[in-house]
């Protein structure tokens, strides 16, 4: 900051210039093109979301690109790009002249994200046109300015990737070690790779005690109750006002996690109309729409019809820890993902989940895969926990510092004819 306030003193002592964006840079429009004409490349193509829409094999921007979203949801979303890209339902914005680093017209714009959504068209689908940019106000400091500007900034954003990076790593990290203690296929068949796998030490012990020839593996529908959740009508307030039993949604896995004890709404027991409660201890798994999301519920209850629940059969005599079950539930809901019935709403090929193996085997060695796998997720919540709350520390501190850098004194009025 000190280099910059310097540098203000020396270049720019009576202030800098502002300009409208229409007399800087051209604006250009994208190129329309449907995922269907798309050949499949390494090029983004940006339309009219956040990330590529899609990737291709050809672009119509190359070098540094500036883009701004032109219709949908996210409409005026601003990107800063520095590979060929394909621009589609989006438009460009690019310096007319060298007095003007790109970069640094990008940090400007980012200021402006508010105000350039702001312009959005209302009625049907939201629209931001570049006609409704070009009185935009920008100052244009010196280039030496511009450029320490741009350094600074930059390595905040820097910061922020390479804690983004982290996060998924440590993510990565963690789905790794996870499907590595559940995935009992390779001991079953006896592959070589089976040998190799860094159990830790008890586990590989009691592997090699009590299960020194495989796992039994057998279907859902061997070990479950299988039965869909269901919702009481929303327009009998007798169902629902009062109500004590828990219901649970998508949203209570979003807000309160995996574990679940209690749920955002309830229903009353008229709501039930002879149906059963589910048992604690069952698994909710969704099958429809926000396919593969799980949940232990540890309550008796019921859920909406986009979950299926899995309840232990009472005639069923394996010996089955549901918490193992729980994290074996990561990889049936992968497995969910990829084998979906897609005519009209998507949802779960039902017949073939019903015949879905997994693996059982002795409890003691299921105790022992969750208890690592409680104290590794532990460990790893905890650390996922941290990285967020440092990348929404740094975001803040990156807003701040581009607010105080990019506010200048004007070096006229800014109600001058000439700005006006």
């Amino acid at each position: 900051m000190h280099k910059i306030e310097r540098l203000l003193q020396t270049l720019a002592p009576k202030g800098v210039e502002f300009r409208k964006l229409g007399e800087v840079c051209d604006f250009q429009k994208g190129k329309s093109i449907t995922k269907k004409a798309v050949t499949f490349g390494k090029v983004p193509v940006i339309s009219g979301g956040r990330q590529p829409a899609y990737y291709h094999n050809e672009a119509n921007r190359s070098g540094e690109t500036i883009a701004i979203s032109s219709s949908g949801v996210y409409a005026g979303y601003v990107s800063y790009w520095d590979i060929p890209v394909f621009l589609a339902d989006s438009f460009s914005v690019s310096p007319k002249q060298k007095t003007l680093m790109p970069k640094y017209l990008f940090h400007y714009l980012t200021t402006q994200q508010d105000a350039i959504h702001a312009t959005k068209s209302t009625g049907g689908i939201p629209h931001v046109y570049s006609k409704d940019l070009q009185n935009f106000l920008i100052p244009i400091p010196p280039l030496e300015i511009q450029q320490e500007i741009v350094k600074i900034l930059d390595a905040f954003t820097e910061l922020n990737t390479e804690l983004n990076t982290e996060l998924k790593a440590r993510k990565k990290q963690y789905e790794y070690y996870q499907n590595m203690l559940l995935d009992f296929n390779d001991i079953n068949q006896n592959h070589k790779d089976a040998k190799i796998k860094s159990y830790p030490k008890r586990l590989k012990t009691l592997l090699q005690t009590l299960a020194p020839k495989g796992v039994e593996f057998k279907t859902l529908e061997e070990v479950f109750e299988i039965k869909n959740g269901y919702t009481p009508s929303k327009n009998n307030p007798e169902f629902w006002k009062n109500g004590t039993i828990p219901w649970f949604r998508m949203e209570d896995i979003r807000e309160n996690g995996r574990i679940l004890k209690d749920s955002i709404q309830h229903i009353t027991p008229k709501a039930l109309k002879g149906k059963k409660l589910f048992p604690k201890n069952s698994i909710i798994i969704s099958t429809t729409a926000t396919i593969g999301e799980h949940a232990l519920l540890i309550v008796d209850s019921l859920a909406n019809q986009r979950f299926t629940f899995l309840s232990k059969k009472a005639n069923c005599d394996l010996a089955l820890d549901m918490k193992f079950f729980f994290y074996q539930c990561f990889l049936l809901g992968e497995w969910c993902k990829n084998n979906i019935n897609v005519s009209g709403f998507a949802s779960v090929d039902m017949t073939a989940f019903k015949k879905y193996k997994f693996p059982i085997p002795p409890l003691e060695i299921q105790q022992e895969i969750v208890k690592i796998l409680d104290q590794f997720l532990a460990l790893t919540t905890d650390l996922l926990a941290g990285i967020p709350a440092e990348i929404k520390a740094r975001k803040k501190q990156y807003e701040y510092y581009r607010e105080k850098l990019l506010t200048f004194k004007p070096l006229t009025p800014l109600n001058n004819k000439e700005l006006a």
